[in-house]
């Protein structure tokens, strides 16, 4: 069963911006905007560029390769928040200046997206 992970600690990620970290096999984009953290999928869904590389503005981050938006809130996608396109989201929380990330296990996502 997966577990919070620490990642980084307060202070690490400047204000609107982010960093990426392997979480339980995954990488992960960890962001600080507006003074709250949150985590998507690192990997763009289009051609797999780093979004944590991507620019923070208005909630949303821009992909530094082909300028797909995503919200870093819901892993909608900006451009299109109709589509079904969109990037994985992650629980994070803050245990006193260890910024954590819950990623779930691979096994376990995988049961559960085609389960029974």
């Amino acid at each position: 069963m997966a577990e919070f992970q620490t990642v980084a600690q307060v202070g690490d990620i400047p204000e609107g911006e982010a960093r990426a970290f392997c979480v339980n096999g995954k990488m992960v984009a960890v962001f600080l905007n507006n003074g709250e953290y949150s985590a998507i999928n690192d990997l763009c869904p289009h051609m797999g560029a780093s979004l944590a590389a991507g620019y923070v503005e208005d909630g949303g981050v821009t992909c530094p390769w082909h300028a797909w938006r995503f919200c870093i809130k819901t892993g909608t996608w900006l451009d299109n928040p109709n589509a079904k396109t969109r990037t994985e989201v992650f629980d994070v929380r803050v245990e006193g200046s260890a910024i954590q990330v819950l990623v779930p296990d691979v096994a376990v996502t995988a049961a559960g997206a085609g389960g029974k």
